[in-house]
C-alpha cells in the first residue's frame, strides 16, 4: 500500500508498508519501474540522456538488476513523462525514508541493526542526509525496513 501523495512513480513515494513483498521483490518493483522508461525510450536514449552507461541501462532493459545508484536510477526516471526532475527524485526519496523513520519510531541505530547491510549507523544517517552516496539496493534495504515496521 501507498500513500500516493503525487502523481509521480514509487521511487519518490512514501512507502508505508512493505505489502508481503521480499527486499528483493521491492528491488523488482524498482526494477520494472526503470525498465518501463527505458522501453519507452530505448537504452542508448536513456544512456545518451541521463548519463548513465548503456551496459547498466540495457542490463536493466534486459530484465537484470546490476548495481545502480540511486542518482542514476533518479535520472533514469526523471527521462519519464510523468515524473519530476532527478533531483527532485533523489531529494523526495531520502526525505520519504527520513519521514518513515520518524513514522515507524526508528533512530539510525535501530535501523543500522534492521537492515541487512553492513554499514554503521553514521553511514546510514550520511546517506539518508544525501552527505554520502547511496546505491539502489541500500535504498530498498533501509527502504523495506523501515516500511516493515509501519503498521
Amino acid at each position: 500500500m501507498y500513500a500516493a501523495p503525487h502523481e509521480f512513480g514509487m521511487l519518490q513515494d512514501q512507502r508505508v508498508d512493505v505489502d508481503g513483498l521480499s527486499v528483493d521483490g521491492l528491488r523488482a518493483e524498482y526494477d520494472e519501474e526503470l525498465r518501463a522508461v527505458i522501453d519507452g525510450h530505448g537504452p542508448e536514449t536513456v544512456a545518451a540522456e541521463s548519463d548513465v552507461d548503456v551496459g547498466t541501462v540495457s542490463a536493466i532493459a534486459d530484465g537484470e538488476s546490476p548495481p545502480l545508484s540511486l542518482s542514476d536510477a533518479a535520472a533514469i526516471l526523471a527521462l519519464g513523462e510523468e515524473y519530476p526532475d532527478a533531483e527532485t527524485i533523489e531529494t523526495m526519496a531520502c526525505e520519504h525514508l527520513l519521514l518513515g523513520m520518524s513514522m515507524a519510531v526508528l533512530d539510525v541505530d535501530a535501523l543500522a541493526s534492521e537492515v541487512r547491510l553492513d554499514l554503521s549507523a553514521k553511514e546510514i544517517q550520511q546517506k539518508l542526509e544525501r552527505r554520502a552516496a547511496m546505491d539502489l539496493a541500500e535504498f530498498v534495504a533501509i527502504e523495506y525496513a523501515i516500511a516493515d515496521r509501519q503498521y
